[in-house]
């Protein structure tokens, strides 16, 4: 049987022995990718995606998304995969209208499982309002994970509201037992019902009833459950999916069918970092205790409700079973060999060989869509010549093309032999500069620390600043990279909350 599950990265655990613990799965990777988040960079693929849920098959990760369109452009599911968590590889057109003839628009939250040596995909489509429409939950099957994956049963699974549930939303557990359970709903209410172990219809729980109302406080969507130790952890979605306060909570019980207990919130919003962050799923990395959270979210600087991402970041459970609150974490190593999330203003940029690669220019800059106010940002610089400097830009707004075309501030090297700061507003002012022998090709750990107008610049020696000033002209806006004058790489970039 394959395993369902819920998403991270970087381990010490050996191929061989974790493959012995995954009962006849291989392990994905000769490491347990053990991260504290996409260590290369959030969102890990291109492309606007919303509603991921995620498999491991065949010793590879998938992740399954929802396209994140208008409903009408909504006929067609995409998925991804990766040996690493890393290096994702798209497969365009797993599922599509054309193979299901009663599904014409709003094909969401698709949900993978294995079994019966089939590939199953649950889906949601046509967004109904009524019981008068035709629509709901399918299960489409295929041979292969990428697909082509067809209709298994003409016609939805489920079709109709059933205790207010709108039939959307669906995840599915097998349980250790080999029992498969369907969780689902919107409009404010969930249902689970059981599948039989032909995973295209549907069974009966010991009182002959076929669906159970499930809804916890607050409840609007997306639900999803996960079992640890023991315990079944329900999770789903809160208030509105277009709106800033999307966010993930979930309950707790000692059975699949409950009753759940309320936890509280594990995802929300982060004004810095990301916006509507939900409709999650959950991965465990098989044979470890390695447990991630995969979910959509909104660029601080998008509108468009249909703007939104997908990213993972790790999640973690107290002694007592409980999950801690996630964070949002802001990091891109770059071993991914691209530099999605960022957006540049002049110069020439790559990723490639693990490094983000700017060439020679006045003033090229790259920005990440934050908004820190204290913070700590690091990265590795290496400057590729004499003349010019490289580093760090932070507190940006108005971004532009040209030497000095933001407001903010900028710390930097320079092989002449210094290290820098200063503020921009399309004019330069320098703040303050320290002696230092900065050796062109040499790689440099710099780090800048910004607490209200306190501003602290440390070049490879982390406890010892190289410059201490304050300056009161911006409180927040993006980071990024710069240079001037000199080609230059940069690594290992991360900013968090100081």
């Amino acid at each position: 049987m394959g395993w369902k599950l819920t998403a991270h990265r970087r381990g010490t655990i050996l191929a061989a022995a974790l493959a012995v613990l995954l009962v006849g799965t291989a392990s994905p990777s000769a490491a347990a990718p053990d991260y504290s988040t996409a260590e290369a960079g959030n969102p890990f693929v291109d492309g606007w995606y919303a509603d991921p849920d995620v498999a491991v098959y065949n010793n590879t990760y998938w992740v399954f998304p929802t396209s994140s369109r208008p409903y009408e452009e909504q006929t067609y599911l995409d998925a991804f995969s990766s040996r690493d968590l890393v290096n994702w590889t798209k497969h365009p057109n797993v599922l599509t209208t054309a193979n299901v003839s009663w599904a014409n628009k709003a094909v969401w939250a698709p949900a993978p499982v294995q079994r019966n040596g089939k590939y199953y995909l649950y889906f949601a489509a046509n967004d109904i309002q009524s019981n008068a429409e035709l629509g709901g939950i399918g299960v489409a099957v295929a041979d292969r994970p990428e697909g082509p994956y067809t209709d298994a049963i003409g016609r939805p699974l489920i079709s109709q509201f059933v205790n207010g549930a709108q039939p959307i939303d669906q995840d599915v557990f097998i349980d250790s037992d080999g029992q498969a359970y369907m969780y689902y709903g919107g409009w404010g209410h969930a249902n689970i019902v059981k599948l039989n172990t032909d995973m295209i219809s549907l069974g009966r729980f010991d009182d002959g009833t076929v669906y159970k109302e499930i809804t916890p406080s607050n409840y609007t969507e997306g639900a999803q459950m996960l079992k640890r130790n023991g315990k079944y952890y329900l999770m789903w979605s809160e208030d509105y999916w277009g709106g800033p306060n999307y966010s993930v909570s979930y309950a707790m019980s000692d059975s699949p069918t409950g009753p759940f207990t309320g936890m509280g919130k594990v995802l929300s919003q982060d004004p810095a970092v990301a916006r509507g962050s939900g409709h999650n799923s959950v991965l465990n990395i098989p044979g470890t205790d390695i447990w991630y959270i995969v979910y959509h979210r909104r660029p601080l600087s998008r509108t468009d409700i249909n703007h939104r991402q997908i990213a993972y970041d790790r999640m973690y459970f107290n002694a007592d079973g409980t999950i801690q609150p996630v964070s949002m974490k802001v990091k891109d190593n770059f071993e991914d060999r691209n530099a999605v999330g960022w957006t540049t203003y002049g110069g020439s940029w790559s990723a490639s060989s693990g490094r983000y690669a700017a060439g020679n220019s006045f003033g090229g800059k790259a920005l990440l869509d934050t908004n820190f106010t204290n913070f700590v940002q690091d990265a590795d610089v290496t400057v590729k010549s004499a003349g010019g400097d490289g580093g760090i830009v932070f507190r940006v707004t108005q971004p532009g093309t040209g030497t000095d075309a933001y407001r903010g501030y900028y710390a930097g090297i320079t092989a002449t032999g210094r290290v820098l700061l200063g503020k921009a507003d399309n004019n330069w002012t320098p703040l303050a500069s320290a002696p230092m022998t900065i050796r062109p090709g040499t790689s440099y750990h710099l780090r800048v620390e910004a607490v209200g107008p306190s501003i602290k610049v440390y070049v490879n020696d982390v406890t010892t600043p190289k410059i201490t000033t304050s300056d009161t002209s911006y409180t927040n806006g993006s980071n990024g990279v710069r240079v001037f004058n000199t080609a230059a790489t940069f690594d290992n970039i991360s900013i968090a909350h100081k």
